[in-house]
């Protein structure tokens, strides 16, 4: 039971191969990027960060395409360097 309580509060805690199996939410973006919220949201504003897509009025992430974008920036990082 702590591990559902444990996987609730850290969404963290519940990746497997990187990211959970569901979409995630800006909270869960924020805390596996640690930044703000507001800046996952100005993020998708000026489409900077992860790609999202609406469901009805809530922002969701495809773990897929999360991992898809953190793979393109360690490359372009490696490029750069």
């Amino acid at each position: 039971m702590s591990r559902t309580s444990s996987a609730q509060s850290d969404p963290r805690a519940t990746l497997r191969g990187g990211l959970p199996d569901r979409y995630l939410t800006p909270d869960d973006i924020a805390e596996i990027f640690e930044v703000p919220k507001e800046t996952v949201y100005q993020w998708r504003k000026k489409r900077t960060g992860p790609p999202g897509f609406r469901i009805g009025k809530h922002i969701r992430y495809d773990p897929a395409e999360v991992r898809a974008y953190v793979t393109e920036r360690r490359r372009m990082d490696t490029d750069a360097a």
